[in-house]
């Protein structure tokens, strides 16, 4: 049976539940008021399970949060796609929101790239550009031309300083599961392939794994 607790969060639910009980020693409206951060900080890691929708060709969304305007963009140049611009996804979490990310489509994760940048605001769209990231690209289940294949990109965020990837090059990875998080408030990046049609709005709430973003 898998955890609901992400294993990133173990040592950070530790500090904060010893934390919380040393301030209780000393004051017990002191670890009153501090047990609301480590019930969010509990909640922060939650890893819930997800049921993708069935049809091999959606798109599901790699991240729980807030669909940002839909915008043309060139893929990150390391990942090999070519200068052309695609239609570009990109989920904004906020802390509340669950941080493990899932994959969008099931098939072969052929190149993995990191690359340190800055920490802007995630919610601004220069944080795509700018920011420290870790794409990956992924060559759907059956397509044989590259021009199918789709970039997803975790992005760190204002406070966020570090980007878990459980994946590596070669991969097989399956619609819907999980392969990372990023620790306190994020973004993630879906750039389409040409032939992909959305089905999504800008300004949705999507659900990780779950919410179809486009179809194949």
């Amino acid at each position: 049976m898998r955890s609901p607790i992400h294993r990133e969060g173990w040592p950070f639910i530790a500090i904060f539940a010893v934390l919380n009980f040393l301030i209780w020693r000393f004051s017990h409206l002191g670890g009153i008021c501090f047990l609301p951060l480590t019930l969010w900080c509990v909640a922060f890691f939650r890893d819930p399970e997800r049921t993708p929708p069935p049809g091999e060709n959606r798109i599901v969304s790699p991240a729980d949060g807030k669909l940002l305007p839909i915008v043309e963009a060139v893929p990150p140049e390391e990942l090999g796609l070519g200068p052309a611009p695609r239609r570009r996804l990109s989920i904004f979490m906020n802390v509340f929101n669950v941080h493990v990310n899932r994959m969008p489509v099931s098939g072969t994760v052929v190149a993995l790239a990191y690359r340190p940048g800055r920490f802007f605001n995630a919610s601004f769209d220069k944080a795509s550009v700018h920011n420290e990231r870790m794409s990956a690209r992924v060559r759907p289940t059956g397509a044989s031309d590259p021009s199918a294949d789709l970039a997803v990109v975790q992005i760190a965020g204002l406070v966020a300083r570090r980007i878990v990837c459980d994946i590596s090059e070669g991969a097989q990875v399956r619609r819907g599961g999980r392969y990372g998080m990023i620790r306190f408030g994020s973004r993630l990046d879906v750039y389409l392939p040409p032939s992909a049609k959305i089905v999504v709005q800008d300004g949705s709430m999507t659900t990780a794994g779950e919410t179809v973003l486009a179809e194949l």
